[in-house]
């Protein structure tokens, strides 16, 4: 699974879980734990310890995804 789409897909929001935010495969981990970790420094080796049920793939997904939320067109006047 290596295309960005195929990543996306990895990405679900679901109401009543989380508060409706963004989570990988449907788990109760959530999009913004993962960056926020990963800003923190904190090595995709350990976040793969930490949650033992993620794949590599689940944290290019999470990068896809913000990546994609923050591409939109600047208005210049």
């Amino acid at each position: 699974m290596n295309s960005k789409t195929d990543l996306l897909t990895r990405i679900t929001q679901t109401s009543g879980q989380c508060g409706g935010r963004p989570c990988i495969r449907g788990m109760r981990i959530r999009v913004s734990d993962i960056l926020e970790m990963l800003a923190e420094n904190v090595s995709i080796s350990e976040i793969l310890e930490d949650f033992p049920d993620l794949e590599p793939e689940d944290i290019q997904a999470c990068l896809l995804f913000a990546a994609r939320r923050t591409d939109f067109p600047r208005l210049t006047a």
